[in-house]
């Protein structure tokens, strides 16, 4: 990848040379389960090009509107209104959207196959 650090994990992801519970994938863009989930079903929406910051992204609307529809998938799939999206961009040198329910939610957190199926299953 252009511009890509050699280290960069959500590259490695995008590249599948890392596995990653993959919920949504186009030609730009991707969603995963995090690893370290802070709720049940906590998705990371990146683009598939190496940007530093979710700014220099250059479709946000296409960005957002995946982050919406993961954002709708999670309420259904988990059974809340909830859902919230952080943009902070320390933690990993890649764009990312952090999506995921903040209140009590049905499931288990560190179900990720679980997880990844019941947002698969209520995807528009």
């Amino acid at each position: 990848m252009k511009n890509a650090p050699a280290d960069c994990i959500f590259c490695k992801i995008v590249a599948k040379e890392i596995p990653a519970h993959i919920v949504y994938e186009d030609d730009d863009f991707m969603a995963f389960l995090d690893i370290h989930p802070l709720s049940t079903g906590h998705v990371q929406v990146i683009p598939k090009e190496h940007h530093r910051w979710v700014w220099d992204v250059p479709d946000a609307g296409a960005y957002f509107e995946i982050a919406r529809t993961i954002a709708l998938a999670q309420r259904k799939a988990f059974g809340t209104e909830w859902v919230v999206s952080k943009i902070f961009g320390d933690e990993v040198p890649h764009a990312h959207i952090w999506v995921y329910p903040l209140n009590e939610t049905k499931g288990e957190k560190n179900d990720f196959a679980g997880n990844k199926e019941k947002i698969l299953a209520n995807l528009k």
